[in-house]
């Protein structure tokens, strides 16, 4: 289980962005997946309690199905990024497959930020998509959705890594509800106490 990428990926797709160089106690959530309709507002709730910012990286056909939801996540200031329109592995599938299916949930979120699902890109995809968006990948992922991670686990594998200018990875999805729940009021307020605030991952 990788917490952190490896520093490879980083050497071999420095296009990429696995954080972001800032000079302040700062560090930028994400969330993937949503928007779903109980666990998506209860994440923003618990936000708005902190006064905290995140970027959630959508999945198109969850945003035509609760575009109430969606729109719930703008209007509390976040920002949201295109995470394909079916949650589509970029290993598994042909170049113009996912080009159209990142398209196709580009009409739904108007968005320069992209990251790919799983984090499973190729080379040749990379290359068209850069030219038009920010693809971000992450710093820290907590396993929130693993079966195999408590939720202890989860809010450790955050803490643990996270620094000032991390990318961090959440999910608001049903299968990570428990582990999220857990751990991030917690991750909040263990970094607001040491003086670091939370914003959306800038342009």
């Amino acid at each position: 289980m990788r917490i952190k990428p490896p520093s490879l990926a980083r050497f071999f797709f420095p296009q990429l962005v696995w954080d972001i160089e800032t000079d302040s106690k700062e560090i930028f959530l994400t969330f993937d997946d949503g928007p779903h309709p109980e666990i998506t507002p209860r994440v923003l709730e618990i936000l708005d309690e902190y006064d905290a910012k995140a970027t959630f990286f959508c999945v198109g056909e969850n945003v035509e199905k609760y575009p109430e939801t969606y729109t719930s996540i703008l209007q509390k200031g976040h920002r949201c990024g295109n995470h394909s329109y079916n949650h589509l592995n970029g290993w598994k599938t042909n170049n113009e497959q996912y080009f159209e299916n990142i398209k196709q949930c580009g009409q739904l979120i108007e968005s320069n930020l992209f990251r790919p699902p799983y984090g499973r890109i190729k080379p040749s995809q990379i290359k068209v998509l850069k030219q038009k968006f920010k693809i971000i990948m992450w710093s820290v992922v907590s396993f929130d959705f693993s079966k195999n991670t408590s939720p202890a686990q989860c809010l450790d594998n955050a803490i643990r890594f996270a620094k000032a200018g991390s990318i961090v990875v959440f999910h608001d999805s049903e299968k990570a509800s428990t582990n999220l729940f857990y751990a991030l009021p917690k991750f909040l307020e263990y970094f607001i106490e040491r003086g670091y605030k939370f914003s959306v991952i800038p342009d």
